[in-house]
């Protein structure tokens, strides 16, 4: 079949696999694009978008989360269709993945959003060039699909957005020393007259404690959803050391803390098999109004070797990238922190691949709401250097967006200068945790021979 070009019948359909069936789609690309959802072998949901003047490049799309949800849901990938359709609005095709299920699984994640590039080809053709994009949670998921998928020729570039770059066993600590730190001093998670359990569970498993409830103890420790003049001395003290310790903004304390309870629960329950691959020994906590009793009261524990081998397994990156990255990173990112983009730049510097590596930064604040303007630059940009073999750099990449936004007029934020310090200036390392990659290629070649390794998709 021609690049580019659409077709119709491709290769016999993989058991339990439907067709990609029209759909509408988002009032944004009506007239634009024809639109088409379906259900692949694994049981995973799926969106794609071909626009009308398609330019013949494909944008495959790692969604963030995870979602915790047992299923595939049917309405993620329609609803991150809309979000990003300024891809499709500037010419290039567009699928997602939905996942086949719920909960954590990196390298699940990563062979569903390659199997939707697969069907895509199978349906309307081998495009010119096929990108892979990434936001948040789906930055790890795309960076996996580079390292994974990009040696066999299957991409020709990644677009990492507001990454969670640092991998899994690294890149979730500052939740590990969030929830220990909110136990310390609030002990309603769990209360005293409940149920006790370790506090690297998340939550113990058979708690039916919902969102709403987390939220009404976090309140009744800190006050944080109440003005500041309406908070107790001790909510406030508590709410003051809690963000002082732990480096977390307050805007964004609820969805840290959620994700230290119930993903947390997800990773080692129902993933890890009840075994624990975080740590916090060795770790000394500093910024409250008493130190040394909170070093001597906070709760310690160790990591399994082999749980902690399968999550990095799972999640961490090797820095063996052997296709053009670009990034995008808001500097104030209250999620995932921009020191996030310092680990994945000292993973690729690790493998002696950092010429396949640009990193442009803007001064925006929020984790998934990045400019339209900067969406269409950055993609634009990773195919100039696809194309072309000529690295751009963060002034070149941050001239040109003045161009799409006159499109768009959502702004260009652009920072060029800017340069995030090192993962552990924000992010408290444990011992021998300073270098990167977290995981090497060797490691990862020798785990992979472990009947098992890893997260069971």
């Amino acid at each position: 079949m021609v690049a580019g070009s659409l077709g119709t019948a491709g290769p016999v359909q993989a058991a339990g696999e439907s067709s990609p069936a029209p759909i509408s789609c988002p009032a944004s690309l009506l007239e634009k694009a024809t639109c088409y959802t379906g259900q692949d072998a694994n049981g995973a949901f799926y969106a794609i978008a071909v626009p009308k003047r398609w330019n013949g490049s494909l944008v495959v799309h790692a969604h963030g989360g995870p979602d915790l949800g047992e299923g595939s849901d049917p309405e993620r990938s329609p609803g991150d269709l809309e979000r990003w359709s300024v891809m499709v609005d500037q010419g290039y095709a567009w699928a997602g993945s939905s996942y086949r299920r719920g909960g954590y699984g990196t390298r699940m994640a990563a062979a569903d959003t390659e199997n939707v590039r697969r069907l895509f080809v199978d349906e309307f053709g081998s495009p010119e060039r096929t990108f892979v994009h990434g936001q948040s949670w789906g930055g790890n998921v795309a960076a996996k699909v580079v390292e994974v998928y990009g040696k066999q020729g299957s991409y020709d570039g990644a677009l990492l957005t507001n990454g969670v770059l640092g991998g899994g066993s690294r890149g979730y600590d500052y939740r590990v020393d969030l929830r220990v730190v909110y136990q310390y001093y609030c002990q309603n998670l769990p209360r005293p007259s409940e149920p006790q359990y370790p506090l690297w569970q998340g939550l113990r498993p058979a708690s039916t404690l919902t969102t709403a409830g987390l939220r009404a103890r976090l309140q009744e420790c800190t006050g944080y959803a109440s003005a500041p003049q309406e908070r107790t001395a001790v909510q406030q003290r508590n709410l003051d050391d809690i963000l002082a310790v732990t480096h977390i903004p307050e805007r964004t304390l609820e969805s840290h803390l959620r994700f230290a309870v119930f993903t947390f629960r997800d990773i080692v329950h129902h993933r890890l098999g009840d075994r624990n691959p975080f740590s916090n020994d060795g770790v000394r906590y500093a910024g409250s109004h008493d130190d040394k009793a909170l070093n001597e009261g906070v709760e310690r524990f160790s990591a399994d070797p082999a749980a902690r081998r399968d999550l990095s397994y799972d999640s961490d990156l090797t820095g063996r990238v052997p296709i053009p990255v670009l990034t995008l990173h808001a500097i104030d990112d209250p999620t995932a922190f921009v020191e996030h983009e310092a680990a994945y730049r000292a993973s690729l510097d690790g493998a002696h691949r950092e010429k396949n590596l640009v990193q442009t930064f803007t001064t925006e604040h929020e984790h998934s709401e990045l400019s339209d303007a900067e969406y269409a630059n950055s993609i634009a940009a990773l195919t100039t250097w696809v194309r072309t073999g000529k690295r751009p750099t963060a002034q070149s990449v941050a001239s040109a967006c003045a161009f799409y936004d006159r499109t768009y007029g959502t702004g260009c934020f652009y920072d060029a200068d800017f340069r995030p310090r090192p993962y552990a200036s924000r992010v408290l390392p444990r011992p021998a945790g300073l270098s990167w990659p977290a995981m090497t290629a060797r490691q990862e070649k020798s785990w992979s021979r472990i009947d098992g390794v890893g997260i069971a998709p």
